[in-house]
């Protein structure tokens, strides 16, 4: 479910547009200055940064800093989770293959970079409950995908957390 592919620029420019809308529509936010949504924004960031440049993950931490959102997200889930996509992920990858419908190199590279990111908080942060890390996946793709991506990340998701996560998912589900 791709779009044409989106720089950088144009994903802030489309966050922004989405933040103004949530804004608009009277739903309050939550209180507190930090929190773990910017980080996963900046995370997918960072990500996306590294898929298209390759770029090292020391200098991707550091332009990160400089982000307008920096000093609005968790600092230390910002990197706890930075560094566990990174170090993961061709374990990720490996688990996603089985829940795609095509290959993963045709993914968008936005969507990719949003199922790494869920797919690391599902398999290893048991902590976060599955059904929060889908909706999260699903915010950023509506925030940064393409025009039915949440669609596609949340069935990916979904088979996902299914499998990776399948007593917690049962017992939800019962």
């Amino acid at each position: 479910m791709t779009d044409t592919p989106k720089t950088l620029t144009s994903l802030i420019a489309d966050k922004d547009m989405a933040e103004k809308r949530t804004r608009n529509s009277g739903t309050p936010k939550k209180a507190g200055s930090k929190n773990r949504r910017k980080s996963r924004e900046l995370v997918l960031k960072a990500v996306y940064r590294g898929m298209l440049n390759e770029s090292e993950l020391s200098q991707i931490f550091r332009d990160m800093t400089d982000d307008p959102d920096y000093n609005k997200a968790d600092e230390a889930y910002f990197r706890q989770l930075l560094q566990s996509v990174t170090t993961n992920l061709e374990a990720i990858d490996n688990r996603l293959v089985n829940f795609i419908d095509r290959p993963i190199v045709e993914l968008s590279p936005v969507e990719h970079a949003i199922l790494r990111i869920a797919g690391c908080e599902l398999m290893f942060d048991s902590t976060i409950p599955y059904r929060v890390v889908i909706n999260e996946g699903v915010e950023l793709a509506k925030i940064f995908g393409g025009t039915d991506g949440h669609k596609y990340i949340n069935g990916v998701l979904d088979k996902f957390a299914a499998d990776v996560r399948e007593a917690e998912v049962k017992a939800a589900k019962t």
